[in-house]
């Protein structure tokens, strides 16, 4: 015979999945916390994924990661790959250094330059030369007709 407090038309066995009496429900509370989790995780592995350009540039110099890093906030926001993609490539190739020996260049000429008794001499005696002035650049319609220079007299050859 069936237990006391069930009903006789009931079965004896009831499976787990069931709510209980009392209103608790553990397959919901399994499914949920799964799927929290499940969220939790992908989303991680989004970020990771999407912080991958980042993490291959950071022993590069500081203008090519901030290049990265906004290429990667531009794909972040916006949804496009080809910003992510662009941010994966240049993470991959380093940037040339074309400024170090330019400086040195600079700095080597600079020293030649202090050592020369005539350079000492140039730049004690006279103050440096002031820039020369922008040439007339007026527009042609300025011109009178059938002239060859804006004054109107001949062109001097």
């Amino acid at each position: 015979m069936s237990g006391p407090g069930l009903h006789p038309m009931a079965t004896a066995h009831l499976p787990g999945f069931l709510p209980g009496p009392d209103g608790s429900d553990p397959l919901f509370v399994t499914v949920a916390a799964f799927t929290i989790g499940l969220i939790v995780l992908i989303g991680a592995l989004y970020f990771t994924l999407h912080a991958l350009p980042e993490r291959m540039a950071h022993h590069g110099n500081s203008t090519q990661m901030q290049v990265i890093g906004i290429l990667a906030l531009l794909a972040l926001f916006t949804h496009n790959h080809v910003f992510w993609i662009a941010a994966l490539l240049v993470a991959a190739f380093r940037m040339p250094d074309f400024l170090t020996p330019l400086q040195s260049i600079s700095d080597s000429l600079m020293a030649i330059y202090s050592r020369m008794p005539a350079a000492q001499a140039r730049s004690e005696a006279a103050p440096p030369p002031r820039p020369a002035s922008p040439p007339d650049l007026r527009p042609v319609e300025d011109t009178p007709k059938g002239s060859d220079t804006p004054e109107g007299g001949p062109r001097d050859v």
